[in-house]
């Protein structure tokens, strides 16, 4: 998501480090690196010219020609501007003061309505609602059979009373639903409309009549952010021909530019609401603006990040697992496998660790996590027995050449994994005296050895630190060392990852 302008914007700012005043030549060559990165990311030309023009104006000011740090101001000047264009605030659902409340899906097809219906079903459904599907969609062939299976497989009732293939009628329907909704004790009702594969009168006039009959308190265009410049003009025919109150964008997993997102919130006035992230039901996020526009500058998303450990890791394995490290009870590998399978449940391993700040200087390690490994780790621990579990010190070559050949695995592989998990146990003995922070470790996967540029990082890691070099710019000398939360990221070392997503980069050195 945004490889491609995080990549530029990144290139564009390592260039302004070390200066400590920035000219006003200066600052032009870094707004047109800045708008050439935009294009390329298939931004509007209207919002880049906009965006170009505030940064400039901001980054020639006071607030920059007196800073310490010109270069920190810049990027921050560039991620409040990048938040306003995304929209500012977190935009959410308007719900109806007396149920349900109504949510219609517009949008062209192929955009991914049907999928995201059950997405959004499924969100709502997890945060105590009751929702319910509505198949409108009767023109598409098979469409209400898609949505029955998506609705199940999301855990949420379908309205289907007509079979579809051409046959019923969209308003009829609609308009039944909010009965059945009302009937069953539904809060919330979705509605999967018809959509055809360019915007023309007919839909258009298809789409006011089951609005009509509806009565949305919500109308969320589904765009599919794959398509560039072409999804800003579909949401302006949309805007115009039936009106939406918030934009849902799809695909974005596969959109390395992202321009779509950037271009919408400016050009219509309405905010993105959702993501879609992924092929599964709960590859599905509220789009902040804030954490995008620190994704796409590298500063990286921990509030999702947490927000996806709160899910996966239940309440009593965290209070069952510290009552373990506060009593010094052994970590054994029955809690190693445990806690790697509510790390699965957070989603792709990449994904995970590129939340994290700094992590698009390792795209390159990142690329090599397979998903798989957790896999064969898993077969690796569910082919020992009940004791060699609570006690590996007991694996020896005769049991680790049968565990390998229970889990399809080489006996190198059974060994990388004790190896990690010795250092695991190590480690939470010594958060049980107090003398470390952190979780658990993972396993390190195999076959994703750390560069050499980290190895190198880690040897230094463990050195005595060394006086602090003197900066060349006296004013920067008087003022002292810069704050904490100075705007632009410090360059990622590996040795600040929490250890249990650091062992997933491989052997440390």
């Amino acid at each position: 998501m945004f490889a491609t302008l995080s990549d530029r914007l990144a290139a564009t700012f390592k260039g302004l480090r070390g200066k400590g005043r920035l000219s006003e030549a200066d600052v032009d060559a870094t707004v047109r690196e800045i708008r050439t990165a935009l294009l390329e990311a298939d931004v509007a030309l209207p919002v880049v010219r906009e965006f170009t023009a505030t940064v400039r104006e901001r980054a020639l000011s006071d607030e920059v020609s007196g800073a310490l740090n010109p270069a920190q101001q810049v990027v921050k000047i560039v991620h409040e501007e990048l938040v306003a264009v995304l929209g500012g605030q977190t935009a959410r659902l308007a719900m109806a003061k007396t149920p349900p409340t109504v949510i219609l899906l517009a949008g062209l097809q192929g955009a991914g309505k049907t999928t995201l219906a059950g997405k959004l079903a499924l969100q709502l459904r997890n945060e105590g609602h009751a929702p319910m599907l509505v198949a409108a969609d009767l023109q598409r062939p098979n469409a209400v059979d898609q949505l029955k299976v998506v609705g199940e497989q999301a855990g949420v009732p379908v309205f289907a009373p007509e079979p579809g293939n051409g046959v019923g009628d969209p308003v009829a329907v609609t308009r039944a639903a909010r009965d059945h909704a009302a009937t069953k004790q539904h809060d919330i009702v979705i509605v999967d409309t018809a959509g055809r594969l360019a915007v023309d009168s007919d839909l258009m006039q298809q789409l006011r009549d089951v609005r009509d009959a509806a009565r949305p308190d919500n109308i969320l265009l589904v765009v599919d952010a794959m398509i560039g410049q072409d999804a800003v003009r579909t949401a302006q025919e949309f805007q115009t021909g039936v009106g939406f109150d918030a934009v849902v964008l799809t695909k974005l997993d596969g959109d390395a530019r992202g321009g779509a997102a950037l271009s919408i919130v400016t050009v219509t006035g309405r905010p993105v609401m959702y993501a879609s992230v992924g092929e599964k039901l709960t590859d599905f996020e509220t789009f902040h603006p804030d954490r995008m526009a620190s994704r796409i500058l590298d500063m990286g998303d921990v509030m999702t990040l947490i927000e996806q450990a709160e899910k996966a890791f239940d309440a009593e394995q965290a209070e069952r697992m510290a009552r373990k490290v506060s009593t010094g009870e052994d970590f054994t590998l029955d809690d190693f496998l445990e806690q790697m399978q509510a790390v699965k449940k957070m989603g792709s391993l990449g994904k995970i660790l590129g939340m994290l700040p700094g992590m698009g200087e390792m795209k390159a390690q990142l690329d090599q996590v397979d998903d798989k490994d957790l896999d064969r780790v898993s077969a690796i621990i569910q082919s020992m027995t009940p004791g060699e579990r609570a006690e590996p010190k007991v694996l020896n070559g005769s049991r680790r050449t049968r565990i390998a050949r229970g889990s399809g695995t080489s006996v190198s592989e059974v060994n990388g994994l004790i190896d990690r998990f010795t250092q695991a146990q190590k480690m939470m003995r010594q958060m049980g005296k107090g003398g470390m922070p952190g979780m658990p470790g993972m396993p390190g996967m195999p076959g994703m050895g750390g560069s050499k540029k980290a190895k190198g990082r880690m040897a230094k890691a463990g050195k005595p630190a060394k006086g602090k070099s003197r900066s060349g710019n006296p004013a920067k000398r008087a003022a002292g060392p810069l704050p904490e939360d100075a705007a632009e990221p410090a360059p990622f070392d590996p040795v600040t990852l929490p250890p249990e997503l650091r062992s997933l980069l491989g052997p440390q050195g």
